[in-house]
């Protein structure tokens, strides 16, 4: 037995989200997710955010609830990778989240997408484990992402530029490699992040609409890697994402 035969359509587990948390009284219906604690404290600037409840994989993380105008969402930040960010995601279904907002950073298989550029994922390569266990193998080694187009329409009637773009997901940062980065731009793919496929496998199983942006960081596309602004993005950047995060979420 591999990897590729692990999926079973059972939706029933050993162990599942609801048996350890339980729903939290009026939760928001759209959670927006970073990966960002810098946007995470901008948030609670702009937003006055308050707890909502923990999420407790391995790590105690509060959930936040704000409100803007009559809306109201929730927001979290997660961590690196597929497993602890689809992890989240079950959880906060289990909480009473219905619809998502992903936005993180990602590398570049194209030098000529510039660091701070938007990138809407169209379809994401299955090379993480977490996707196989939500979605067969049969389905093929891309996983498509069907809010793509609401997503870069929505960016784009805010003003801002994007690319549609196939993305790179893995589990391995370390180990992406010269060779399998060529395997990667010749399948049309011109970004390289580490959850994509996984949650948009994820959100396929359990029903519930995933909409994802990436801003581009460090760069893969050149003689060696350049980090470009990787750890450094400016305030006014994580500002404009995180905006742009909410204005997607008021719209869906």
């Amino acid at each position: 037995m591999s990897l590729f035969d692990t999926y079973d359509s059972d939706r029933r587990a050993i162990l599942n989200p609801e048996d350890v948390y339980k729903p939290v009284e009026d939760f928001p219906e759209t959670t927006v997710v970073t990966f960002s604690k810098a946007v995470i404290d901008i948030a609670m600037e702009a937003y006055q955010c308050q707890v909502l409840a923990y999420l407790h994989s391995g790590t105690r993380v509060p959930v936040y609830g704000f409100e803007t105008g009559e809306n109201k969402f929730a927001i979290v930040r997660t961590t690196m990778g597929a497993p602890m960010t689809v992890s989240f995601m079950e959880e906060l279904i289990a909480m009473g989240a219905k619809k998502f907002v992903f936005f993180g950073s990602c590398g570049t298989l194209d030098a000529s997408l510039p660091a701070g550029h938007l990138i809407v994922p169209t379809a994401a390569y299955r090379d993480e484990g977490t996707s196989y266990h939500y979605m067969p193998a049969s389905s093929g080694d891309f996983v498509q992402v069907p809010t793509a187009e609401e997503t870069a329409q929505l960016l784009e009637s805010m003003g801002l530029m994007v690319t549609r773009a196939k993305v790179w997901t893995t589990d391995a940062l370390y180990r992406e490699t010269r060779e399998n980065m060529k395997k990667r731009v010749a399948d049309g793919c011109r970004a390289v992040d580490m959850e994509c496929s996984a949650i948009m496998a994820a959100a396929a199983f359990r029903g519930v609409p995933a909409y994802q942006f990436l801003y581009a960081e460090d760069n893969l596309d050149a003689a060696t890697w350049d980090p470009r602004t990787l750890g450094k993005v400016p305030r006014s950047a994580s500002e404009l994402y995180l905006r742009a995060a909410v204005e997607i979420a008021r719209r869906i």
